[in-house]
């Protein structure tokens, strides 16, 4: 699967996570686990928008 496809499913799920928990519905124990999986997505796709971003900067650079 490629960078882009695997980032735009990880803002996906984290858009269905967001909007499971702000419905206010959900047991604790699921909150938790849902706020663990986010945190995780979160960070993937921060570190796949840093690469992306350096890669157009050495681009720019040359």
């Amino acid at each position: 699967m490629s960078e882009v496809a695997n980032y735009e499913q990880s803002i996906k799920r984290l858009e269905e996570i967001v909007a499971r928990l702000e419905s206010g519905r959900l047991p604790l124990e699921e909150s938790i686990s849902l706020y663990n999986e986010g945190i995780k997505l979160s960070a993937e796709c921060r570190k796949t928008l840093e690469s992306a971003s350096l890669t157009v900067n050495v681009k720019d650079d040359e």
